[in-house]
């Protein structure tokens, strides 16, 4: 029998319940997965955010930087002793992304469709003016 796999699995199990539980039991902000790639003069950010309506999320952009906030609110009460497996965060989530190149924040564009979010962000046209000399 193969044993790394459950050993495997339970890191994985551990880790995602200390992601749960900050110091003194107190619960964390959850962080989102993202994909971040270019296409067609942008920088594109993606991220699952099922079960998130559009008005719950706030994002921030700088010109080499973005931030992802928001929170995902349970609609049933469970209590904790009746999960047989939990892994969804709930509560707070956020994720900020250094970006590889400066954007142009007032033509950046974001979507969301069938619980993806996407942000599209035109790089930042460099100009550069040269002084003639004699």
């Amino acid at each position: 029998m193969n044993t790394d796999f459950f050993d495997e699995q339970s890191d994985i199990e551990a880790t995602l319940a200390v992601s749960k539980k900050g110091k003194g039991g107190a619960e964390t902000e959850g962080q989102l997965t993202v994909d971040v790639y270019q296409e067609n003069g942008d920088i594109v950010v993606r991220s699952t955010i099922a079960g998130v309506s559009p008005d719950d999320l706030d994002i921030s952009l700088t010109k080499d930087m973005v931030t992802i906030r928001g929170s995902r609110q349970r609609e049933e009460k469970i209590k904790t002793g009746d999960y047989y497996h939990q892994e969804l965060h709930w509560g707070a989530f956020s994720r900020s992304i250094i970006l590889p190149e400066e954007i142009d924040s007032d033509r950046a564009k974001a979507t969301m469709k069938n619980g993806i979010l996407t942000l599209r962000l035109p790089k930042r046209v460099k100009t550069k003016k040269l002084k003639i000399s004699s």
